[in-house]
């Protein structure tokens, strides 16, 4: 791909680290944080490189607040889907969908 995406975590050099919570779409630059903790709590900065032309990107810090109300927005569930109607790939690759379930 031409562009790819990480997000830094309050200051440069920390950045999030995808994990069993954590995941940055490299379709979409989204940064998705399941079930939020109180260590996620800080400033996301979006950090987009071409990787043709070696540059970067930077967008503005995007604060993530907890809040103490115990307040969830109600909102439908939904499914995130975005698949193309066929997928072609080489056997034995690897092919990786994106699906998201939101929602309460």
């Amino acid at each position: 791909p031409e562009l790819t995406y990480a997000w830094i975590f309050n200051e440069y050099p920390t950045f999030v680290h995808q994990d069993s919570r954590r995941f940055v779409s490299q379709e979409t630059g989204n940064l998705y944080i399941a079930k939020v903790e109180a260590s996620d709590v800080g400033n996301y900065t979006c950090v987009v490189t071409n990787t043709v032309t070696n540059s970067r990107v930077l967008g503005p810090p995007t604060p993530l607040i907890l809040r103490n109300d115990g307040v969830m927005g109600e909102y439908e569930p939904k499914i995130e889907v975005q698949f193309p109607e066929t997928v072609p790939s080489a056997k034995g690759t690897t092919v990786k969908l994106e699906c998201f379930a939101l929602g309460k």
